[in-house]
């Protein structure tokens, strides 16, 4: 049995692949099992993966199972007692998954691990926050957050740590899905959630809190295949049933309300710049 199952969905970004998966062939002093589900890929992601990384166990789509969906398949596949869910625009730095394991394993107290990301240039990622409430998204999705901009800020302050810099360790409530380790019984994502959420909904699920492991390091690109018109919508989609199933229907509907002039303003602007 291997000591890490990691397990990548991926949509369209066959090149971003790539690079992944080569960095997991780097030295991780860890025995892994890399699962690529591929969301029906349009390029040439999965003959890709099947020609060039024969030891990766591929799982060819038909249709799109969506993030949510696709990591779940994933998982099924998955043999090992600890699983890694990575985004496929990340690159693994040497080591950094043998870190992380480690940490999980030894620290039975926390329910999840994350490394430290950075962007392409070497900026760290500020990732990481507590578990988003209602107000936080009435602030964030709809135009009271214009009216209580100085609120907004203190609220958005307060959820993603913002005196943190992410060079330290820390607990949090909240990790990213691009590298989510967790046990394989307690990483199961929501299906009735596409894209978007996942990671709240996880979070509100645990009797334990995660960790953030600076010494661990991955470069992310991020939002690598959602940067669309279909994202956004799909986004709009998932805050709803994540707001029905935490907050209520009728929170859901207030927020559905409220949040349309911005729906409606994004979509006004794509529009134009088309």
């Amino acid at each position: 049995m291997p000591d890490l199952s990691v397990v990548i969905v991926n949509y369209n970004t066959c090149d971003l692949l790539r690079n992944c998966l080569q960095s997991l062939q780097t030295s991780q002093h860890i025995d892994l099992e890399v699962i690529v589900v591929d969301n029906a890929s349009p390029d040439d992601s999965a003959e890709m993966v099947a020609t060039e990384f024969p030891d990766v166990t591929l799982l060819a789509q038909a249709e799109n199972t969506w993030y949510c969906g696709g990591n779940n398949i994933g998982i099924d596949a998955s043999t090992a007692d600890y699983v890694l869910l990575l985004n496929p625009d990340t690159v693994v730095a040497e080591g950094a998954l043998h870190l992380l394991h480690v940490f999980l394993s030894e620290h039975t107290q926390y329910v999840g691990v994350t490394a430290r990301m950075h962007y392409p240039d070497g900026n760290i990622q500020q990732t990481c926050s507590k578990i988003p409430t209602y107000f936080s998204l009435i602030l964030n999705y709809t135009p009271l957050g214009i009216i209580l901009g100085h609120t907004k800020q203190q609220v958005k302050h307060d959820l993603w740590y913002a005196d943190w810099d992410r060079r330290s360790d820390r607990e949090v409530e909240v990790i990213p899905g691009s590298c989510t380790l967790m046990r394989r019984e307690d990483i199961y994502y929501d299906d009735d959630l596409r894209l978007y959420f996942p990671e709240d909904t996880l979070a509100r699920k645990q009797q334990r809190p995660f960790y953030f492991l600076a010494s661990a390091h991955i470069e992310h690109h991020e939002k690598a295949a959602t940067q669309s018109w279909l994202a956004t919508r799909v986004f709009f989609s998932d805050m709803m049933i994540y707001t029905r199933k935490h907050h209520g229907w009728l929170a859901m509907l207030i927020l559905w309300m409220l949040s349309r002039p911005l729906y409606w303003g994004m979509w006004l602007k794509r529009r134009i710049n088309k």
